[in-house]
């Protein structure tokens, strides 16, 4: 997709290195999806990134807007009062992908992930230990 690279770790175009994300890598995959699900295309909403990642350094302002699709078109709405760009240059405003309501729902699952993987390893120690006494 090439929307949001992994700003911890690429591949590089080898096999089998895993790709490391960031918080914020996380936070603007889940902004994308929300975008994909409101009916923008793929196209749309690489050129919207694009567009507000030129402009307004959308990449590392993320919690401070909000973007808005009607699935035609996209736009950024800055919280000052009367401040929208359209993204796409076109459209009216219809549904809201609030990017901070997204961060948190991203920190709550990466929180949820840890516990759940912290509870797997333990799990995954005792069996061994019970292994070792021969249980």
């Amino acid at each position: 997709m090439g929307l949001v690279r992994p700003s911890i770790q690429q591949t590089g175009g080898r096999p089998g290195v895993a790709r490391m994300y960031s918080f914020r890598d996380l936070v603007a995959l889940r902004v994308v999806k929300s975008l994909l699900d409101g009916g923008m295309s793929l196209q749309r909403v690489r050129r919207a990134w694009e567009f507000l990642n030129r402009t307004a350094g959308l990449d590392e302002h993320l919690a401070e807007v909000k973007l808005v699709t009607d699935g035609k078109t996209i736009f950024k709405v800055v919280r000052r009062e009367n401040e929208v760009t359209d993204a796409l240059r076109q459209g009216q405003m219809a549904f809201f992908v609030a990017i901070d309501e997204v961060t948190k729902q991203v920190s709550d699952e990466v929180s949820e992930f840890r516990r759940d993987r912290d509870q797997f390893v333990r799990a995954l120690r005792e069996a061994q230990r019970e292994a070792k006494l021969g249980r």
